[in-house]
């Protein structure tokens, strides 16, 4: 009979030959030793955000290559379509969130790992959360997603005199992507190398169909699936807002496509059609996600031992006609939003914090709204939930410059929601705010001294 669970005595000794020798492509703090390897395995906290078909293969491949302390966040429950190539999911488990059922199957089959799960959206968890991990893993099929969390890990990000990053506040990124046969894996280490929103352009534009051909001359099962999200459901349903991720949503689009199908003489709407078109979801094919995955492993080993070079610093697969792998070296953007220093403000001492507030919504490069305001650990204005808005509220008639200390300069972190009109994200910005006329004498004297 086949033992089900991987002895970590096998695992040491595949480790072994990494973590106990020298060799000529380890980065420059690399000491090879058991210490090195209990470290890893007692210290290393390592965050995977999203528990899909590429998330599933990375705790899989994270628990198997020594790392004992994992972390895994998904806000979805499993639907019979995941089955295909979501390999830790079964059919009775349809229905579970999938971040502990993920978590589960892994403790299961690889003893002595422990992974902890959270089934939540990204942004319901404080920022304090995210900090305390070693590296966060992405596994995510959302542009707006990974944005986010590339915000968060810039937002510990701090710079010295000289805008020289601070090594010891480098937040290091893995984020694996797949597209059919098509996929990517990158280390970002933010302030050294370009982050997300430095190579956004990568990412091509979603494709938008013309209203007209949706209300006149539907001419695929993409048309009228799109005519029932985007035309029907505000004609019945005026003032209240499409959510993709709510079931009996998807259902309402799904039925309302079906009928205009059949109406028009277009076969091939289904519900898995519905939610692709809808959320924008590509195929996922299971052999795609299992070498992105080892790519994505093996970084986040190399950034947490230093047992090699980490790749520089993006990585593509295509295996449409053969096998063809490439690594490209992109260059980070020096005036990125995100990565950068941060955008700079400058004010006046009895700017209170509601009128900052405001000043953010615009500002050009922001143009954010319903912005809550964090300054250190410490929380300035919470715009939600309610039960923290009201906990803050009394700061927002203040001044700024009070709530900082009195501190004629300082690191302002924001979140909230940006852009123009249907196109806008939540996000995290970094501002640095300096307050005018004010100088380190007067501050002495502001405090007493």
């Amino acid at each position: 009979m086949v033992e089900s669970r991987i002895s970590s005595s096998s695992r040491s000794r595949d480790l072994d030959k990494l973590l106990l020798r020298p060799g000529n492509l380890v980065g420059p703090t690399f000491e090879p030793g058991t210490q090195l390897r209990d470290d890893l395995q007692e210290y290393a906290r390592i965050l995977v955000v999203g528990a899909g078909g590429l998330g599933c293969e990375l705790l899989k491949d994270l628990a198997l290559s020594g790392f004992r302390n994992l972390e895994v966040i998904d806000m979805d429950r499993i639907e019979v379509s995941n089955l295909n190539r979501q390999f830790l999911f079964r059919l009775e488990d349809v229905g579970q969130p999938k971040a502990e059922v993920a978590a589960k199957r892994v403790m299961e089959r690889v003893s002595g790992v422990n992974i902890v799960p959270h089934f939540c959206r990204i942004e319901e968890k404080e920022l304090e959360f995210y900090s305390e991990f070693s590296i966060i893993v992405l596994g995510l099929d959302s542009v707006e997603a990974r944005s986010y969390i590339n915000a968060v890990a810039c937002g510990f990000l701090e710079y010295d005199s000289n805008d020289e990053p601070v090594e010891e506040t480098v937040k290091p990124m893995v984020d694996g992507g797949t597209e059919g046969f098509k996929g990517h894996a990158r280390v970002i280490l933010p302030g050294m190398t370009p982050c997300f929103e430095c190579t956004i352009w990568l990412f091509p534009p979603q494709v938008k169909f013309p209203l007209c051909t949706l209300a006149e001359t539907p001419r695929t099962a993409a048309h009228c699936i799109e005519y029932a999200h985007l035309i029907k459901w505000d004609e019945v349903h005026s003032g209240k807002s499409f959510d993709p991720d709510n079931p009996e949503h998807m259902q309402w689009v799904y039925l309302e496509a079906a009928k205009r199908a059949q109406l028009f003489g277009i076969p091939g709407v289904t519900y898995s059609l519905t939610q692709g078109v809808v959320k924008n979801i590509i195929p996922a094919i299971a052999s795609t996600n299992a070498i992105i995955s080892a790519a994505c492993a093996l970084e986040t080993l190399k950034i947490a031992s230093g047992c090699s070079k980490t790749l520089s610093n993006y990585l593509t697969y295509n295996g449409v006609e053969g096998l063809h792998t490439k690594v490209t070296e992109f260059v980070k953007d020096k005036d990125c939003l995100v990565c950068g220093p941060g955008i700079f403000i400058e004010l006046e001492t009895s700017v209170t914090l509601k009128m900052f507030i405001d000043q953010l919504e615009d500002h050009p490069k922001l143009l954010m709204s319903g912005a809550s305001v964090r300054v250190g650990g410490k929380n300035l204005y919470m715009a939600a939930p309610p039960l923290l808005e009201e906990m803050t509220r009394s700061n927002l008639g203040l001044p700024l410059f009070e709530l900082m200390d009195k501190s004629p300069t300082g690191v302002v972190h924001v979140t909230g929601t940006a852009g123009k009109g249907d196109k806008r994200q939540s996000c995290l910005r970094k501002l640095r705010v300096a307050f005018k006329a004010v100088g380190i004498a007067d501050t002495d004297m502001a405090g007493g001294a």
